[in-house]
C-alpha cells in the first residue's frame, strides 16, 4: 500500500517513515508546500492529511489531488504518531 502524508512535523518525518514500514506500506512525507507538489504525490491508495500543520494552499492541492487519482482521503487534526498509527490500522 502506498501512502503520501501532507502535513505534520518536520522534526517528526523520519517516525512517519518508520511508522508506515511497520505497516508495510511505502510513504512520502511532505511536511512543507514544495514546487509541483501536486506532481509528486503520484497516485497513492491513500493520502493522510494532517489538517493543523498543513497550510490552505496543501491541503486545497491534497483534496484536488485525491479527487483526481481516487485516492482515499483520511483527515486528522493531530500530527502525532498515535494518530499516525490509528490510521493505518484502520486502512493497512
Amino acid at each position: 500500500m502506498s501512502v503520501v502524508i501532507i502535513g505534520g512535523h518536520e522534526r517528526m518525518e523520519a517516525q512517519y517513515k518508520e511508522i508506515c514500514k511497520r505497516y508495510h506500506c511505502k510513504v512520502k512525507v511532505f511536511t512543507k508546500m514544495k514546487t509541483n507538489l501536486d506532481r509528486k504525490i503520484g497516485s497513492p491508495d491513500l493520502m493522510i492529511l494532517f489538517t493543523a500543520t498543513a497550510s490552505h494552499k496543501m491541503v486545497h492541492c491534497a483534496v484536488a489531488e485525491s479527487e483526481r487519482t481516487k485516492a482515499v482521503l483520511e483527515r486528522s487534526h493531530s500530527s502525532s504518531a498515535n494518530a499516525l498509527i490509528h490510521i493505518l490500522e484502520a486502512y493497512a
